[in-house]
C-alpha cells in the first residue's frame, strides 16, 4: 500500500526544495512492509549515500516514512545502508542491480557465532547469524563475521544460496511484528567479501549508518507527534502542556539530525568525531522519542491505544525499534569518547 501525498518531515526549512529521493516519496510513500521492498530497488536509485553533499534528504526520506509507517521504514533503512555501504566500497554493479533487495546482518551474539575462512575458492560462511530481519523477504544482505585473525569481516551473500537456511528463533514482538528478526544458519556458503578485514566497523558511514537509524526513530516521533497535535484543544491546558512538550523535544531532536547532516556532509564527522557525533545524535533522538511516547500517553489517554490502530502500532513500533539504542550502556558509551578526546567539549 502506498499513502498519496504524505506530509514531509523536514530538518531545514520547509521551503527549501526536496532533494530526489524526498520528492519521489512525496508522490507516493510506501505504507507498510510489501510496498517498501517493491519501493527499495527504485528508491535506492534516487537516495544518495551520506557523505556526498545530500545526507538531509536521505534522512528526511527515512523520517518521512517512518512517520507513516515504522515497519516500512525498518524495511527500507537496510536496503538503503547496504547500498551506501557497497557505493563506500566501490562495489557499484551489485548495488545497482534493481532485482536485489538488501539487509544489514550485523549482530553478534548466541554460542555458535558465524566464522568467515578463506578456501583456494574463495571465501565461505559457517555458524549462526542472530537478528536476521526479513530474512525470508530479501534476496540479498550484507553479513559480518568473526575471522581467525580476530577480526570481522563483510560479506555480500546471496540469501538463495545453498547452505543459507533458517535457524530456530521465536518472533513473537507486538512492536514491528511484520519484521521478524531471527536467526539464519549458514554451512559453508561461498560469499564475496566488501573492504577489507576490519573496514566495516572502521569506515565513517559506519557512525553515519546509525545516524540514519535515529532519522527513522526521529520520523516514528513525528508520526505519534501528530496524533497529539489532532486531538489538542484550546480549553484543555494539560493537553497543551503536552502538545508544547512535544515540540520542543521533536525540535530538540531535528536540530540534532539536522547539524549532523551538515557536518557529515563537511567532512567534520570522521573516525573519532564521528562516532562522537553519531553517539550524542541517537541518545538525543532517542530519549526526545521515548519522552515523546510519555507525554502522548498522557495528553491522549488509553482509547487511541486500545481503538485506534494505526497510533497502537506506531507506539509499539516505535518502543521496540528505540531498543537499538542501548540507553544506559550507549549512554555510558558517550561518556567514555568524551572522556577520551582529553578536553571538556561544552
Amino acid at each position: 500500500m502506498q499513502l498519496p501525498s504524505p506530509a514531509p518531515v523536514r530538518l531545514g526549512a520547509h521551503e527549501t526544495p526536496a532533494g530526489p529521493l524526498l520528492t519521489a516519496l512525496l508522490a507516493g510513500v510506501p505504507a507498510d512492509v510489501d510496498a517498501a521492498l517493491a519501493a527499495a530497488p527504485a528508491l535506492g536509485a534516487l537516495a544518495p549515500s551520506p557523505g556526498t553533499g545530500a545526507t538531509a534528504d536521505l534522512w528526511e526520506g527515512l523520517a518521512t516514512v517512518a512517520a507513516v509507517d515504522l515497519g516500512a521504514a525498518r524495511a527500507l533503512e537496510p536496503h538503503l545502508d547496504a547500498l551506501a555501504i557497497l557505493d563506500q566500497a566501490l562495489i557499484r554493479d551489485a548495488a545497482a542491480d534493481p532485482a536485489r533487495t538488501w539487509g544489514v546482518f550485523a549482530a553478534e551474539g548466541g554460542a555458535d557465532p558465524l566464522q568467515a575462512t578463506q578456501t583456494p575458492q574463495g571465501w565461505a560462511l559457517t555458524g549462526t547469524k542472530p537478528w536476521c530481519s526479513l530474512a525470508g523477504r530479501l534476496s540479498h544482505a550484507l553479513v559480518s563475521a568473526h575471522l581467525a585473525d580476530g577480526r570481522r569481516g563483510l560479506f555480500a551473500v546471496d540469501l538463495a544460496s545453498g547452505g543459507v537456511s533458517s535457524a530456530p528463533g521465536d518472533w513473537v514482538a507486538r512492536g514491528l511484528a511484520e519484521i521478524p528478526s531471527t536467526p539464519l544458519r549458514f554451512d559453508a556458503v561461498a560469499v564475496d567479501p566488501v573492504g577489507d578485514p576490519g573496514w566495516y566497523l572502521s569506515r565513517a558511514g559506519f557512525a553515519w549508518g546509525g545516524i540514519g537509524v535515529a532519522a527513522c526513530w526521529f520520523g516514528g516521533a513525528v508520526g505519534v507527534a501528530r496524533t497529539v497535535f489532532a486531538a489538542a484543544r484550546d480549553d484543555e491546558p494539560y493537553a497543551l502542556m503536552h502538545l508544547g512538550a512535544v515540540d520542543e523535544l521533536l525540535e530538540t531532536a531535528r536540530r540534532a539530525l539536522a547539524e549532523a547532516a551538515l557536518r557529515v556532509d563537511g567532512g567534520d564527522a570522521i573516525g573519532g568525531a564521528g562516532s562522537l557525533l553519531a553517539k550524542r545524535v541517537r541518545a538525543t533522538v532517542a530519549r526526545a522519542a521515548e519522552e515523546i511516547l510519555d507525554r502522548a500517553g498522557h495528553a491522549l489517554g488509553p482509547a487511541p491505544l486500545a481503538l485506534d490502530e494505526s497510533h497502537a502500532k506506531r507506539v509499539a513500533d516505535l518502543q521496540l525499534y528505540l531498543r537499538q539504542h542501548h540507553a544506559e550502556r550507549d549512554q555510558a558509551g558517550l561518556g567514555r569518547a568524551i572522556l577520551a578526546t582529553g578536553n571538556a567539549p561544552w
